[in-house]
């Protein structure tokens, strides 16, 4: 099975600069600095077709456009490991095990965007991956790697750690650069992007540490042989946190085009119960899919038809005996809790679904299906965040997917 990122799946321990130079690690920079040109590697990225691993998929090669087209003198580069949704491992998981692909990730972005300052965005109480990621830096630098020396007489390049708090909304990309400046985490609204003005209002590249962490493997073997796995549209391979649903919880990585199914049951084991699967929620911020779409191509053109994505990977499993309303008003609950409060839609429209859902419950729901309907689409698009959406689909989704348990719990 094709696997990019996590060699040692077995492995718990942290991989060090010499066990990650023997299989190929730094190469990639190496060659982008004696042999390439920005625009290069700007163009494996393109040719590669890898999309943002954070969730929402954005085309890495047009981020990194952006910011390469800027004439600023000072550029930056985040690697954005703020994972906070409770569903997903996978970011800690790969700084805590694969710092150094991480790390060289950012100084590619780097070269081809012309930064010379990035930070890794981990959230405060991340412990062990922040332990990792210092001692990876330790072990950079004195290898020449990284900081004033860098790989090259004409880029050096150097990355300290940022310590994020533990609020959801401060994982957005310039929620982020706001964090790092000092404020609290909030996002901003857009236009500018972060690649014309971000981090201290100079052109600056956000991308999730997943998405980094790819980029030494398809510049060391080609954006080609990268494409060449997955699917038409969706290439390469996805990181997938199961939980206790399963009997082998854990992070796993998967090419795109695998199903729910192969996930489920090849590398969870089976559902711990063995229980029937009555849907699964790719992640928090998606929409349900039902039992019948198991077999489905695990693939952004092939979810986007049936309401969902595969988002950041962090699945939870509904399965017979489950009370699905109870998970779906406990989403909407920590998307209420935890908006920033700078949006007053999405303040209303979080604590509305909330209301209606909880009216569901306790058998007095009358025309709850209109109410979250005509809500999700009156707060569509207006917050400084997606959030708005994000709390929104899994609910929306809820009432085709549970649409019976919707209207025996009402009353209706």
């Amino acid at each position: 099975m094709t696997r990019i990122l996590l060699d040692d799946l077995g492995s718990a321990r942290t991989e060090t600069l010499t066990a990650y130079q023997r299989r190929g690690g730094y190469q990639a920079l190496q060659r982008a600095v004696q042999s390439l040109t920005p625009a290069d590697v700007v163009r494996e990225i393109e040719v590669s077709l890898l999309r943002g691993r954070g969730g929402a998929a954005f085309p890495t090669a047009k981020k990194w456009s952006l910011a390469a087209a800027q004439t600023a003198a000072r550029k930056f580069v985040v690697g954005n490991g703020g994972e906070h949704e409770p569903s997903s491992d996978k970011d800690k998981v790969l700084v805590e095990r694969h710092p150094h692909a991480v790390l060289e990730g950012m100084a590619l972005c780097a070269f081809a965007t012309g930064a010379r300052e990035g930070v890794l965005y981990l959230i405060e109480d991340m412990a062990p991956q922040i332990a990792a990621a210092e001692h990876a830096l330790d072990e950079a630098r004195a290898a020449g790697w990284l900081g004033a020396r860098g790989s090259g007489a004409s880029f050096a390049f150097d990355v300290r750690i940022h310590r994020a708090p533990t609020t959801y909304v401060a994982g957005e990309e310039t929620a982020a650069l706001d964090s790092i400046e000092g404020g609290p985490g909030k996002p901003r609204k857009k236009p500018p992007y972060p690649g014309e003005a971000g981090l201290h209002g100079m052109p600056t590249t956000v991308n999730n540490v997943e998405t980094l962490a790819h980029v030494p493997w398809i510049v060391r073997e080609g954006g080609a042989a990268f494409a060449a796995i997955g699917t038409a549209q969706s290439k390469g391979t996805l990181l997938f946190t199961l939980g206790r649903e399963v009997r082998n919880p854990g992070v796993y990585e998967l090419p795109f085009g695998s199903t729910y199914r192969q996930l489920i049951e090849q590398c969870g084991g089976g559902i711990r119960s063995g229980a029937r699967v009555r849907a699964v929620l790719p992640a928090m911020s998606c929409g349900f899919l039902a039992a019948e779409h198991l077999d489905v191509p695990i693939a952004y053109e092939t979810l986007k038809p049936l309401g969902s994505s595969p988002g950041c990977g962090g699945v939870r499993i509904v399965v017979d005996g489950d009370d699905p309303l109870a998970l779906v008003l406990s989403i909407a609950e920590f998307f209420m809790a935890e908006q920033c409060g700078q949006c007053p839609p999405c303040r209303m429209e979080t604590n509305q679904i909330v209301h209606v859902l909880k009216g569901v419950l306790a058998g007095k729901g009358a025309g709850y299906d209109d109410k979250l309907r005509k809500l999700a689409a009156f707060c569509r698009g207006k917050g400084y965040c997606s959030l708005i959406e994000m709390a929104a689909a899994p609910v929306l989704s809820a009432l085709t997917v549970f649409a019976d348990d919707f209207k025996r719990r009402a009353g209706a």
